[in-house]
Formats: C-alpha cells, structure tokens, sequence
C-alpha cells in the first residue's frame, strides 16, 4: 500500500516528474552524479559547439536549456539531454547551404532551427507519435551512424593536423586532406591524438573517468607552458562572460519555410535517439518507457535551447549512461551539472581562452570512433547480407550527397525496406502434425498430413494493399491446382487489413464461393482485424459462424476428417 501511495504523486506530477520519486537520500547520488555529468559535458559540449560553427558559450546554452527542459517536461529520470554530435553534422550542413558558418544569420537559423525542432517533438508527444522512432531499421541506423562518424573526421581532421578546413564536397575534402597531410604541424597532431589517447584509454578503464576533462587541462597546461600559440597551435581564444538570456531569430517567414524539412529530418533522428536511450536506461524496469512523455522533454529542450540563442539538442546515451552508472536517481543531477555550467560561463569563462581547438577535435575524434559500431556491422554483413548492403548504402548516401539529403536518403531506405518486406510475405501452405489436433505451416523437416478436399493456408504478415494482390492470386492458386472442396485461412499472422486488402478479400471470397469452395477463417486473433471484418463489411459474404478459434475447429465443422 506505502508503494502505491509512493507511486501516485510520481504520476500525477505535470513537471519535474522524475523529482516527485526523490528522497532526501538520494541527495548524495545526484551530486555525485551531476558533478561526474559536467566533467565530462563542458569539453563535450565545447566540442559540439565547434563541430557546427559556433562559439563554446553556445554549446553550454545548449546544455543548460535542454538539461533544464527535458527535467521539467520529460519522464526519465536518468536522460541528459544536450548539444549532440549526432545531429550537428546534419543541421550544420543544411544551414551553411543557406548562410555562412559562424555569421549573425547562420546563428539566427540555428535559433529557428531549435524552435521548430521543438516544436515539432512537442507535438509528436502530444500525438503519441512514439512509432516514427521506429522509421530506422538497425541496419540503417548503423550505417546512418557510420556516415555522421565520416563527416565528424573530416570535419576534425584540419584542426588536429594543423591544415586549413578545405571546402567542397566530402570526397575532394578527404582528397584535399590527403594531399596536404605532409604540412601537418607537429604540436597540434600531438595534442588532438594526445587527448584522444587519454580519453579512449580513461573510457578503457572505466567510463566514470572524465578523460576529456583531463585531456583538455593535459592539453591546455601544454599549451601555456610551451607557449605552443606561437608555433602555429591555435587556441578556444576569449569566452564571452554571458549568460543566456531569453531571445528570439529575426529572420524572414521565407526562411522559417525553408527550415522545415530540415527541422522534420532532425526531429525524426532526435525521436529515434531519445527512444533508445530512454529504452536502455528505463526509470523503472518493469515498466514501459514512456517515450512520448520523453520527447515532450526533449521537445522543451530545443525550445529553451532556441530561445536562449542555441541549437537544437538531442538525447545522449553516453552522458545518460553515466548519470545512471554513478548514482544519479533523478533529473537533480541534470540540473546540478546544468548549475556548474552556469557557474562557469558567469564567472570562469577566461579559464577556457587557452584551451587548443586541437584537444577539442581530439574529443571529437573519439566520439566519431565509438559511434561507428563495428561489431554490429560485421555481425550484419554475416547473418544478412542484403541488410549489410542497407548499411553500405546509407553510409554512402551521408557521405557523398549533402548530409540532409543522405539522411533522408537513409530514412527512405529504411521504409522501402520495411515495404519491400511486407510485399514478400507470400501464402503459407499447412499441415495437421500427426496424432494431434494442431495444424503447423508446412516443412520438410516434420512432415504434417493433409485432408482430402482440404487446403489450410496462412498469410504471416499484415494484409494492406502491399500484399493484397499477390495473396489473391495465391489463394486462387490453391484453388485452381488442388480443388478443395473448404479453404480455411489460419489469420493468427493477420495483425491488420486495411481498405485494399478488404476489398480483395471481399471479391476473392465472392469467388471461391462461385467456384464452389467454402471458405473459412481460423484464429482470427487480431482486435484490429476483428474490428476491419465489421467495419469494411466483410461478414456480409463470409458469415459469422465460419469464423473459428482453431484450425481443427473449422476443419471438424466444415470438413471431411478422413485423413490421407
């Protein structure tokens, strides 16, 4: 009884709902919690920042909106939320076809960019849209990983090797690269693979361990001791002492109207990011996460992150990760990291005008190296290896094409893979396992009987217009070569028919019964196929009493039961 009572405020809490379950005990684990979250967030953050052309200020305003929204708004109680490597690449190319990088009107549409971003997941939340995280496929999502990874390296590779940033598209980039690789400046290759050394080695040993945080001080201390600036290394420079403060883009409705598809392809990868995250690290493990309620936060997150002049932000499952392993119980340790943050912009600001951009593209280095997920790839390429071609494909379409052209690309992909599935489900013959009442799809490995004037068949898939006609001319197939006398459809694998598949069925009942079979329907288990059968008419030409709850059922009822 004490738990349900418990449980009953952490429901009916409109915001900051994962505080309603916080006890004075759980102080200690949050601090701990929040204190190990900045650590790693602030090099993090600065990094991202830089990743898509803008100051590292706003890559804290970032953090501190999307920390502070997704803790008033979202469920989870682990879930940091913030600037994102993942996203970054893609909003920044799309921006930079519209206006230079680091200019007055690129910032004013990456502020636009927040709003509608935002907005967008606000209403996916209203609409309990939590199925569009489920528009990419693993294989896709993999190969979407692996050609963000690519562009995150080419992107960083300048600044660590001491280059100028080459322009152009991504293979005369990475071509340009190789040919100057020769003029690299010792001291920046040593600081960029110095701080990936550390970070990837303090991760080795445990992921607790701020090794960016250390990198970058490593770094830093090296940069003013050798007064590594005058031999080529450049430096973060001076930090503005700001604060975030309400504002809003002045740019013109033309604008709002070209950011739009650009806001629905980030709004649909932060969705597919939130879920998983939300979904590997649950508030409670016996419940459902509660994605919906998840993508309000992370909605609230871009507005906040947009009206404090930054970008859209997005779920992290590293930073997430670490809330949980080092005791965080709720959003306090979100809010916390949020407040040292703050504490550093308004007041160390100046600490950071040393840090070499060289460490910052060392952290970035890293975070392209662990998304790639190389195991899942080769595991892919062995158990499938038309879904291996899925990820070669998405991979190539992020690296070659603009980046939100490849990401679209990757999401068509992911549907037409879906399509392409359905449309293959094809007609299942089944048998009667011998000595029992039970009727299986047929395989040559456990020979079934079958029953004179008798065909069983089943469709394992969803009957939509994908699907509709092949499985018409099947069950006409049937018909023509075997002749039977009653057809009994098995439907357990029917989860949905929809208007084209229902009219269909109406004419393909219409004749069999012209043709003289009787046709039957078993395990018609679905509630939405049951609720398609009222709904499209369908007991008009197939009458009630030929629905059954089993095969068998419908074979003693409507058959003959003497066995070949």
């Amino acid at each position: 009884m004490v738990t349900q009572a418990a449980d009953k405020p952490r429901r009916a809490w409109p915001v900051f709902r994962s505080l309603a379950a916080f006890r004075p005990g759980d102080l200690p684990g949050d601090l701990i919690a929040g204190l190990t979250l900045a650590a790693i967030a602030i090099p993090e953050q600065m990094a991202t920042a830089r990743l898509g052309g803008f100051s590292p200020q706003i890559g804290f305003f970032a953090f501190i909106a999307g920390s502070l929204g997704f803790a008033a708004l979202g469920g989870n109680r682990f879930l940091s939320c913030g600037a994102d490597s993942t996203i970054t690449p893609i909003f920044a190319g799309g921006l930079m076809l519209m206006a230079t990088s680091g200019s007055p009107q690129y910032q004013s549409l990456a502020v636009a960019l927040a709003l509608l971003v935002g907005a967008i997941l606000i209403a996916g939340s209203l609409f309990k849209l939590g199925w569009i995280a489920n528009l990419l496929s693993m294989p896709v999502t993999t190969g979407f990983l692996a050609g963000i990874s690519v562009h995150i390296l080419v992107s960083q590779m300048p600044g660590v090797l001491g280059l100028p940033t080459p322009g152009g598209p991504m293979l005369e980039r990475i071509a340009t690269l190789a040919q100057h690789v020769g003029e690299a400046n010792i001291y920046t290759v040593a600081i960029g693979f110095g701080v990936l050394a550390i970070v990837a080695i303090s991760e080795k040993l445990s992921a607790k361990i701020p090794g960016a945080l250390i990198g970058l001080i490593a770094a830093t201390s090296a940069v003013i001791a050798a007064g590594l600036e005058h031999k080529g290394v450049s430096v973060v420079g001076a930090v503005p002492a700001t604060l975030p403060t309400p504002s809003f883009p002045a740019i013109g409705p033309e604008h709002w109207v070209k950011l739009v598809p650009l806001a629905f392809l980030i709004a649909v990868v932060v969705m597919v990011q939130t879920a998983a995250t939300t979904r590997s690290f649950p508030s409670d493990p016996d419940q459902p996460a509660d994605v919906d309620r998840d993508f309000l936060g992370a909605g609230a997150g871009s507005v906040l992150a947009g009206l404090f002049g930054a970008f859209p932000v997005n779920a992290s499952p590293p930073r997430t990760g670490i809330v949980s392993e080092t005791g965080g119980r709720t959003q306090l340790s979100g809010l916390f990291a949020a407040a040292i943050i703050l504490a550093l912009l308004a007041f160390g600001a100046t600490l950071l005008q040393h840090v070499p951009n060289a460490a910052l593209g060392g952290v970035l280095l890293f975070v392209a190296l662990r998304i790639i997920r190389l195991k899942q790839i080769v595991t892919i390429y062995r158990q499938s290896f038309g879904e291996f071609l899925l990820v070669v494909a998405t991979a190539a379409a992020i690296i070659v094409l603009p980046i939100e052209q490849g990401v679209a690309v990757g999401i068509a992909l992911s549907l037409l893979h879906g399509i392409w599935t359905t449309t293959r489900a094809r007609l299942v013959p089944f048998a009667r396992i011998p000595d029992t009442t039970i009727w299986w799809p047929e395989n040559p490995a456990r020979p079934g009987e079958r029953i004179p004037d008798i065909a069983v068949v089943g469709l394992q898939a969803p009957l939509s217009f994908l699907n509709a006609q092949n499985f018409r001319a099947d069950v006409l197939n049937v018909v023509k070569s075997s002749k039977p006398r009653l057809l009994v459809i098995e439907a357990s694998g029917t989860l949905e028919i929809d208007f084209t598949a229902a009219q269909t069925l109406l004419d393909l009942i219409r004749e069999c019964r012209e043709a003289g079979v009787t046709v039957a329907i078993a395990r018609l288990e679905s509630t939405r196929a049951l609720a398609a059968f009222e709904r499209f008419n369908l007991y008009d030409v197939l009458p009630r009493d030929h629905i059954f709850f089993s095969v068998d059922e419908a074979v003693r009822k409507l058959g003959n039961s003497k066995t070949t």
